[in-house]
């Protein structure tokens, strides 16, 4: 008796923010291993998948997600592709978004990655965002260091949330002129304990994302570590139950439960409100997960895709040239933005090549939808030792993106890539690994378990071979989107996100 009366009974947790395609799971999947850690819905945005399939292939995304009682809601994404700077499979103009916004299963416009053209106020741009306005849908926004005058310019087209915020003083700010903050710790971006005081005073304004997560760390704990954190970190309990359910519910007009009259039976069993173990999860009543296994079964789901690359020669990654100095692209652990770096050159004659002594590795982005010749730049911390990885997870067209320490490996890893259609690869020498994604070159065919041990795996190797990042892959997939500075490398070039224009790789000093 005493162990029941020591349970208590919560709302179920929401992510606020996700691309459930970076889990590497399909929704049926992925709605299936959050429930175990109290999830019982999210805010999706499927981009991911846009970029590659257009609307076929959020429509596969929403007919998966009917397959699982977990509760999806699809944003209609605003910015297919996120710049004309780049290369994707689909474009999603004015008219398909608004047809997307007629649909019942799509709840909201996601996030408006084109800030700039929201400041200068762009036709194209401004009519999408008044087409979810015209039908009452709210407009999330991404506005990655963006304060002061842009960020009121911005603000007052109708965005209502962000979740690119870094440091407290700029969501602060942010909240000040009427957006809502999504406080954001995924696999790559982890800004939750920079962001989290914002509760104390604005608890109503707040909720909590994860954006991108990958298999391993979901198995780990989802939004409920969260809740953990900040309860440990001594927050208000309820002011921290409402930015992980109420919140979200409220702001997106969501059919989920909070435990209120008449309300869908969406709720949680936790053993007590310090350590929020979840002993059970329910979902419109029914027990989706229980001590923390699931009673959902595997769900199995097709493999749309499109990879039109052809095999590379080795040849194809060398780069020539006069000048002593060249752009480099800095990585750094665990965010998005990268630093703009100018560096000696590493020459072997008119070659320019790798210098793993000083970590400045080459980096490579090969058109997936058309043959052509890949663009090459270099990229500092990475630490390679040896090898080279691929992924055809690349944000946010998803071409193949690779980084390694010599052009054969290189070569060799994104071949492996392309023969595949889609994957995490890395190679030396003669030992080449592979984790597949056959589905639009983003997700797994397996279940979360499956796919965690083989991502695992796969990371486990790049450490060996002397990767830093503690995400390698994720990391790697970010190095090609062009919406967060300061520069970035697309299929077309070396692009400078400051200025949001394309840069040479050679300096001439």
């Amino acid at each position: 008796m005493e162990g029941i009366l020591d349970r208590y009974i919560l709302p179920g947790f929401i992510d606020s923010h996700i691309h459930t395609e970076s889990s590497r799971l399909t929704p049926s999947e992925f709605g299936r291993a959050a429930a175990i850690h109290g999830t019982v819905g999210a805010i999706c945005d499927p981009h991911e998948i846009a970029n590659v399939l257009g609307i076929s292939g959020i429509n596969f995304m929403i007919e998966s997600s009917r397959k699982t009682p977990f509760k999806f809601y699809f944003g209609a994404p605003s910015c297919v592709p996120a710049t004309f700077f780049e290369t994707s499979g689909a474009e999603l103009g004015v008219k398909e978004i608004e047809e997307l916004l007629d649909n019942n299963n799509i709840t909201h416009l996601s996030e408006v990655m084109n800030y700039p053209g929201v400041i200068n106020k762009k036709p194209n741009i401004m009519a999408k965002i008044d087409a979810a306005k015209k039908r009452g849908k709210p407009i999330d926004g991404h506005a990655p260091g963006i304060i002061g005058k842009s960020l009121i310019q911005y603000a007052s087209a109708g965005i209502t949330t962000d979740h690119e915020s870094e440091s407290f003083d700029e969501a602060k700010f942010k909240i000040e002129n009427g957006i809502k903050i999504l406080i954001r710790e995924g696999s790559v971006a982890k800004n939750f304990d920079e962001l989290l005081p914002l509760i104390k005073d604005y608890p109503d304004k707040c909720m909590f994302c994860t954006d991108d997560i990958n298999p391993n760390e979901l198995l780990k704990g989802h939004i409920n570590l969260l809740v953990k954190r900040a309860i440990k970190k001594g927050y208000d309990l309820m002011d921290v139950l409402q930015c992980a359910s109420l919140n979200p519910v409220q702001h997106y007009k969501l059919n989920i439960g909070l435990l209120q009259e008449n309300d869908p039976a969406d709720f949680i069993i936790v053993n007590n409100l310090k350590d929020f173990d979840i002993l059970e999860c329910r979902i419109n009543g029914q027990i989706v997960s229980k001590n923390g296994k699931s009673m959902l079964p595997y769900t199995k789901e097709a493999h749309p895709n499109v990879f039109n690359a052809l095999p590379k020669n080795f040849t194809d990654f060398t780069v020539k040239g006069s000048g002593s100095f060249i752009n480099v692209i800095g990585a750094i652990n665990n965010q998005l933005h990268t630093e703009k770096l100018i560096l000696e050159a590493s020459k072997n004659g008119d070659i320019i090549q790798s210098d793993i002594k000083r970590d400045i590795l080459k980096i490579t982005v090969v058109n997936r939808y058309k043959n052509l010749p890949p663009a090459v730049g270099f990229i500092k911390n990475i630490g390679l030792k040896e090898g080279a990885i691929a992924s055809s997870v690349a944000h946010d067209s998803h071409n193949i993106i690779a980084v390694g320490t010599n052009d054969i490996d290189i070569c060799n890893a994104v071949n492996l890539i392309i023969e595949n259609k889609g994957g995490f690869a890395a190679v030396s020498g003669e030992i080449k690994e592979i984790f597949r994604l056959p589905i639009a070159g983003l997700m797994s065919e397996l279940d979360v378990w499956e796919a965690s041990y083989e991502y695992s795996k796969i990371v486990k190797f790049v450490k060996e071979i002397g990767a830093i990042p503690d995400a390698p892959f994720a990391t790697l997939s970010f190095m090609a989107l062009l919406v967060i500075p300061k520069l970035k490398l697309s299929d077309k070039g070396l692009f400078d996100s400051e200025n949001f224009n394309f840069t040479e790789l050679l300096i001439k000093k």
